[in-house]
C-alpha cells in the first residue's frame, strides 16, 4: 500500500531563499506615457501684489508649465512681497520652464506690488528671453465708487 504524505505549507522548497512571497502583491511598475513636451516660447504671467508675488509660465494655449510663489518658497509674512522673495520665486519658476525647453516668453504683469520689474530682471538673468512686456493690471473706467451719503 502506497504512504500518503502530508504537505506542510510552511516548509519552502530549496532553492526559495527562505523568504515567503506568497499572498504578497508585486510592485507596481509605471510606464512612461511618451515623449517629454518641449515648449519653445510661452507666457510669464506675474501677479504682484502687496503680499506676494506670483509667477506662472504657460504655453501659447494656456496650459500651465510651471508656476512658483514667494510664498511657496518658504518666506513668510511682510517679506512674501519684497523684491528679493520675486526674483527667488522667479528663479525657481524659470528654471522648471526651462527643463521644458523654454527659450523665450511674453511678460504679462498684472498688480502693484513691489515684485514686478525684480521677476522681469530674474527671467532675464537665467537665460530666458523676454520679448515683449505688457501691463494688464484691471482699471476702472469710472473712477472708485464715491462715498454713501449720510444725513446730519
Amino acid at each position: 500500500m502506497a504512504k500518503l504524505e502530508t504537505i506542510d505549507a510552511s516548509v519552502q522548497p530549496e532553492g526559495a531563499g527562505g523568504k515567503k512571497t506568497a499572498g504578497r502583491p508585486k510592485k507596481k511598475t509605471f510606464k512612461k506615457r511618451g515623449e517629454k513636451r518641449i515648449i519653445h516660447h510661452g507666457y510669464a504671467h506675474i501677479h504682484a501684489s502687496f503680499n506676494n508675488t506670483t509667477i506662472t509660465i504657460t504655453d501659447p494655449e494656456g496650459n500651465v508649465v510651471a508656476w512658483s510663489s514667494a510664498g511657496g518658497i518658504g518666506f513668510k509674512g511682510s517679506r512674501k512681497g519684497t523684491p528679493f522673495a520675486a526674483t527667488q520665486a522667479a528663479i525657481a519658476c524659470g528654471n522648471a520652464a526651462k527643463a521644458f525647453g523654454m527659450r523665450s516668453v511674453e511678460v504679462r504683469v498684472k498688480g502693484p506690488g513691489a515684485g514686478r520689474e525684480s521677476a522681469i530682471r530674474a527671467l532675464q538673468t537665467i537665460g530666458i528671453d523676454v520679448k515683449s512686456i505688457r501691463d494688464v493690471t484691471p482699471i476702472p473706467h469710472n473712477g472708485c465708487r464715491p462715498p454713501k451719503r449720510r444725513r446730519v
